[in-house]
């Protein structure tokens, strides 16, 4: 049996310092920020779920410091910035990079997927999406501070990126694909399934706060989406889901169709960010142990997946998880 590949590292990292080109509205929960930079041509796509570390300039600053080491010393180089100057540092996954095009190709547009930019030839600069997620608090106010940058900022604005690489790494003898995530998985979501060969099947479990957060998703043909619609989920529904025995990699669409509700930290039955997602992946029972399964979003969710799935036949050795956050 195959062991789990070391995680795949950019070649050539470097702190980038980039600037805003726009910012919009894609959906309720989501604010894409594109941004661009005098060297973000020679940012390496890499594909799949390709996360960076994120640095946004401390409100009311005119200038924005940033670390010079592309190593594990950039974080000494980070702390070593005054407090008072010292911008906010968060992880994000690529929802989309697009290289640099001949002048005067034009951008492809922001919903477009890789082949779409492709066959438009790029950009003129080399551009990149960032999806931010729209956490709101009991009383509707957005929460956190990379959202509520993402929402006020203006073209122009500052910020900084320094590539991770990538932290899916499915083996090349993998029999079947399954990714689970929450919305802040989402992303990722597209780059993995974007990036897949063509002949992958296996399964897509996507949780997202409301129906009109529902996006495309450019899937080979031999992978089923199932997506999970939170605020048409109540307690009942996620009972229900739970008390299932299938086979991983069911076509169901689960969403419960229970009373709509805002999109905010739980739907209208009280479900918490990711109770939907894990709630589809316990209904289903047996996971063929040749494949490799992929669990992202609220911690409860990485970790608790991750048991499930080891319990049903996947060496621990075949499962990526990450907790993004933690409720």
């Amino acid at each position: 049996m195959s062991t789990r590949r070391p995680p795949v590292k950019p070649a050539d990292p470097r702190v980038h310092r980039l600037e805003v080109l726009r910012s919009e509205r894609v959906s309720p929960s989501f604010q894409r920020v594109t941004v661009v930079g005098d060297d973000l041509h020679e940012f390496g796509g890499m594909g799949f779920d390709q996360w960076f570390r994120l640095f946004l300039p401390v409100p009311g600053s005119d200038s924005l410091r940033l670390p010079r080491a592309t190593t594990s010393l950039w974080y000494a180089q980070y702390l070593a910035i005054p407090e008072a100057e010292r911008p906010h540092c968060a992880n994000y996954t690529v929802r989309e990079f697009r290289p640099a095009g001949p002048a005067g190709a034009g951008a492809a547009g922001a919903g477009a997927g890789a082949a779409g930019a492709a066959g438009a030839g790029g950009a003129s600069r080399a551009e990149l999406d960032i999806d931010f997620v729209l956490h709101r608090g009991g009383s509707g106010e957005l929460e956190g501070g990379a959202a509520i940058w993402a929402c006020a900022v203006r073209p122009g604005d500052a910020l900084g990126l320094l590539d991770q690489g990538v932290l899916f790494n499915a083996p090349d003898d993998a029999t079947e694909i399954h990714l689970v995530a929450d919305e802040t998985g989402l992303p990722g979501t597209e780059g993995i399934v974007r990036s897949l060969h063509r002949a992958s099947v296996g399964s897509v479990i996507q949780e997202v706060p409301t129906r009109a957060d529902v996006r495309p998703l450019d899937t080979p043909d031999g992978v089923e989406v199932t997506w999970v619609v939170r605020d048409e989920l109540d307690a009942r529904a996620l009972g229900a889901l739970g008390s299932g025995s299938r086979p991983l990699g069911g076509d169901d669409d689960v969403d419960g169709r229970g009373a709509g509700g805002a999109g905010g930290a739980g739907g209208a039955g009280g479900v918490a960010p990711g109770e939907g997602a894990l709630a589809a992946l316990l209904a289903r029972s047996a996971a063929d142990p040749g494949a490799y399964a992929y669990v992202v979003g609220e911690s409860a969710l990485a970790t608790s997946g991750r048991r499930h799935l080891h319990a049903a036949g996947l060496p621990k050795n075949r499962i990526t998880f990450s907790g993004y956050w933690k409720r």
